[in-house]
């Protein structure tokens, strides 16, 4: 079982800050449903595959200077929870967002990513 916090934590450090494939497949594994639905503004995908895919086109697509960090507190629910992100070189963050989880059975089962405008 896994804390909402943990799941925010995982989910934004684990999986898409994470470069190598292995150990964010075991992260998608361990931290997700297989289930999971992922929505971005390009819209839903379903299933770990799918979000695997999603994590590797956006850090292949970046340069390896780009990090995630965490842009603020972490806000948590019984099953639901919150994290604000910063997302490229340390101190220049090329783009800002927050994602939102609904935890079910200890594990992620929604994410629902938006960007700052």
């Amino acid at each position: 079982m896994h804390t909402v916090t943990d799941l925010l934590g995982a989910n934004l450090h684990e999986v898409f800050g994470n470069r190598d494939p292995h150990s964010r497949r075991a992260a998608i594994e361990r931290i997700y449903t297989e289930d999971v639905v992922f929505t971005d503004p390009e819209g839903a995908v379903t299933g770990w595959d799918a979000l695997e895919e999603k994590a590797r086109t956006l850090l292949a697509s970046v340069p390896s200077s780009f990090r995630f960090t965490e842009d603020g507190e972490r806000y948590a629910g019984p099953g639901d929870g919150a994290l604000a992100w910063a997302f490229g070189p340390e101190g220049e963050p090329a783009a800002r967002g927050i994602d939102v989880i609904t935890v079910r059975e200890g594990r992620i089962a929604t994410l629902l990513t938006l960007f700052a405008a």
